[in-house]
């Protein structure tokens, strides 16, 4: 291994570590029920996304020693593979990110349990990312089925996440609020616990903000549709039916501000992306190189932005002179597929792999690219990575970057070259995480 591989890796490592809710779960719930104060009688949790199973055993263990009168139970929704054990919440997995029947069921029995809360009850929310498709239950009218094609019609489109999430949101029974507004009716305290994978780090946004206020209305999810050309071609009539109602007010709007007046609701952000750049900026410090943060907000179609970091690598090279430089960046690529691609990949490969062709000019670049669930997009992977010695190694095959960006088969060009990150589940989820090493 490479000293520039190993770098890599081990940037990637600290992301995940500074992230991981076996640290930070306890740690928060210490601020939130100090000595003194902790939880007694019925303790809900529930929860949904891809780190919400490994927050549930976090939670156990913290409230084995630390809450001898509490009454545990609950119930929380993760990714098929993304399990972890717990003895009084049961861990559902379910389909992701298209949902389905499990995922329904789930959530189902979700907003069962919190409709039986009584006054004095603490509901606990394990929120991450993935927790939208997960917390699949829709209104009134509207099917599984309906919501199934209504997320695969906004994957294609290339909508970014954040608009797919208030299209979503404006769809569920418990997204937007409704399960604060659950809770809070029955009397209960809230308290949600959020690992944020998303652009901004907004409560309303996280898994599309089961217990926080939203300010998107019914008219922003149609019009987004609008803005993707998602018609009833493509959006089941449900759908569209239920959203036109809810902008001539048939329907109840997602929670509110002023619907939290006089309430015991908070929510909690406590692990981010920038957090995680941070980490990897400390420790690529300790290597020797100069790290930049260029931001956790960087979205677009992957393939611009591995040109345009390709652009910004040659600005830095002549900036800084003799210096080895470390870019480190977050936020959350598109990959728009035509019709008739199949693609291979995610967001994370496609990036590097654009980067990839477009740096083919700039001497002792490395770099690599994941998402930090440890899955990237449609493979096992969680990204790739590549270093002078895996570009050499793509000449002597004759592997040709544009072929494979063509494709959309950035998944098979890193495959061949050995060049995959495999973490398998992480187990959390702080969005992307890539990085550049430009050596002297």
């Amino acid at each position: 291994m490479s000293q520039q591989e190993t770098i890599l890796k081990n940037a990637f490592a600290a992301a995940l570590a500074v992230a991981d809710p076996k640290k930070i779960v306890p740690e928060y719930l210490a601020k939130i029920f100090p000595s003194g104060s902790e939880p007694t009688g019925r303790c809900l949790v529930v929860g949904a996304g891809k780190a919400s199973a490994s927050m549930a055993t976090a939670l156990e263990s913290h409230a084995k020693n630390h809450w001898p009168n509490a009454t545990l139970e609950g119930v929380v929704l993760t990714r098929y593979g993304h399990h972890s054990p717990t003895s009084h919440i049961q861990i559902i997995e379910a389909g992701h990110p298209v949902p389905d029947q499990a995922g329904m069921d789930g959530a189902q029995e979700i907003y069962r349990l919190v409709s039986e809360l009584n006054q004095g009850d603490i509901l606990i929310a394990l929120i991450s990312g993935g927790g939208s498709s997960l917390l699949t239950l829709p209104q009134a009218g509207i099917s599984i089925e309906d919501m199934r094609k209504t997320t695969e019609a906004l994957l294609r489109s290339g909508a970014p996440i954040e608009e797919m999430n208030v299209v979503r949101k404006h769809l569920s029974a418990i997204q937007g609020g409704n399960l604060a507004r659950l809770a809070i009716a029955r009397g209960a305290r809230v308290e949600a616990l959020l690992i944020s994978d998303v652009t901004g780090d907004a409560p309303s946004d996280i898994a599309s903000g089961p217990c926080a206020p939203d300010c998107s209305s019914y008219q922003d999810a149609l019009n987004i549709l609008d803005q993707h050309h998602l018609g009833s071609d493509s959006i089941p009539l449900s759908v569209l039916s239920h959203l036109q109602r809810g902008v001539t007010g048939e329907v109840p709007e997602t929670l509110k501000e002023a619907d939290l007046k006089n309430t015991a609701v908070s929510n909690h952000v406590i692990a981010t992306a920038y957090k995680s750049l941070e980490a990897a900026a400390a420790y690529v410090y300790a290597q020797g190189y100069e790290p930049v943060i260029l931001g956790d907000t960087i979205t677009g179609e992957a393939q611009d932005v591995g040109i345009e970091q390709a652009a910004l690598a040659r600005q830095y090279l002549l900036a800084k002179g003799s210096k080895s430089i470390a870019l480190i960046s977050g936020g959350e690529c598109t990959v728009t597929i035509p019709n008739g691609v199949k693609g291979r990949g995610g967001r994370c490969s496609e990036y590097l792999l654009s980067l990839f062709a477009a740096s083919a000019d700039i001497p002792n670049i490395s770099a690599l690219a994941a998402d930090t669930d440890g899955i990237d997009g449609s493979e096992k992977n969680a990204g790739a990575w590549f270093t002078p010695e895996i570009r050499q190694a793509a000449i002597t095959q004759d592997l040709i970057p544009s072929q494979y960006l063509d494709l959309h088969d950035c998944y098979g060009f890193f495959a061949q070259l050995d060049a995959l990150v495999e973490t398998g589940p992480t187990l959390t989820n702080v969005n992307d995480f890539r990085i550049i090493l430009l050596d002297k």
